[in-house]
């Protein structure tokens, strides 16, 4: 009798479970399918791998893909067609969206003078391995130009000093990009400066009438000191910097010979005279 109620509760149960579970698949059945949300696109043209600046841009470094149309690039080009030939200021990495801030005009054709700004020019100076700071004066670096000129074929007016400060490197020989192996010096014998008219005058003067040095500079640095310049005197110890007014009430430190310091005059000789117990000096006047 207990086996038969245990049979018939068992036989119920698995009866209802069934039930429901056919009710719950056939309620589901008949809901209506939703329909997936599309995302309205664009096309973008992309580059399909790293370009060095200067680059003139062909069909097979460019395709054009679907691109959410919300977040789309300002000025984002969406044909291969229209970016074609014309040359890259600026270098762009795999699959990065080509936008006009990257882009020559179309007349300005490729390699170096499409990045050069305007009203820059761009001045390249004779190196060697220690002028161009062991081949570490890269594309992209700073430098400051070391100038050493004797105005006057006397060699105590030999002077050195900082002309330019923060002058952007070009190019390296023929090379406008770094090397892609993080920065490996290049050993070359022509740096490329970009400067305006008044600095590309004062560095031509400077390396056709004397010597000039680079010193490599920390980008980040963005400070101009105004140095002095120094002579063999003053660098030897053996005469002080002084200011020099020039013309403008701009001052200037030159070499000169530290003025002489006049002698104390020696002091007058003196008596003393003893009475009683009073004491007394005179001084002995010399005729």
């Amino acid at each position: 009798m207990a086996r038969m109620r245990i049979f018939i509760v068992f036989a119920l149960a698995l009866t209802v479970g069934g039930a429901f579970a056919f009710a719950t698949y056939r309620y589901v059945q008949k809901l209506p399918a939703q329909q997936g949300t599309k995302i309205a696109t664009r096309p973008v043209v992309i580059a399909v791998a790293d370009l060095q600046l200067g680059a003139a841009l062909r069909a097979q470094d460019l395709r054009a893909i679907d691109w959410p149309a919300e977040a789309v690039p300002a000025g984002a080009f969406g044909k291969v067609d229209e970016v074609v030939g014309r040359g890259l200021i600026f270098p762009v990495v795999q699959n990065e969206v080509i936008v006009p801030g990257k882009l020559a005009s179309k007349e300005a054709g490729a390699g170096l003078p499409p990045a050069i700004p305007e009203g820059f020019r761009a001045l390249s100076v004779r190196v060697n391995d220690v002028i161009g700071v062991a081949g570490y004066v890269l594309p992209g670096t700073h430098v400051d130009v070391v100038a050493t000129v004797n105005p006057t074929s006397q060699q105590p007016d030999v002077t050195s000093k900082v002309i330019l400060t923060d002058v952007q490197v070009l190019a390296a020989g023929t090379r406008i990009e770094r090397d892609a192996e993080q920065n490996k010096p290049v050993a070359v014998s022509v740096v490329t400066l970009m400067v305006d008219p008044v600095q590309a005058e004062r560095l031509t003067l400077a390396s056709t009438e004397g010597k000039i040095q680079l010193a490599l500079r920390n980008p980040l640095d963005q400070t101009k000191p105004e140095t002095p310049g120094i002579r063999p005197a003053v660098l030897m110890g053996s005469a002080i910097a002084r200011p020099i007014a020039v013309r403008g009430g701009a001052r200037r430190a030159s070499a000169a010979p530290a003025a002489p310091v006049a002698a104390a005059p020696a002091p007058s000789p003196t008596i003393e005279i003893i009475r009683g117990d009073k004491r007394t000096s005179e001084v002995v006047r010399q005729e």
